[in-house]
């Protein structure tokens, strides 16, 4: 079975593209400044937070840790 260049070619491309694809994951270190600063967080109100925190335990029987993923339940 012979792969013809026009074949060897596209798969040479593809195999360069997914392999490129995961090269820059996370936040670089200097960009974290930037995203700390007070005006970058979702929710700045204390009472949005309070509210939040409170619902948060209502439903899911915990507390704090915000920003984790989690159920309550200990498995996390």
């Amino acid at each position: 079975m012979k792969i013809e260049a026009q074949t060897r070619y596209c798969l040479v491309l593809l195999v360069c593209i997914f392999s490129t694809g995961c090269t820059h994951l996370g936040v670089e270190a200097w960009d974290r400044e930037i995203l700390s600063r007070p005006e970058m967080q979702f929710l700045d109100d204390d009472l949005d937070l309070a509210l939040d925190d409170h619902f948060y335990f209502s439903k899911e029987g915990s507390s704090g840790g915000r920003g984790f993923a989690g159920g309550g339940c200990g498995c996390n």
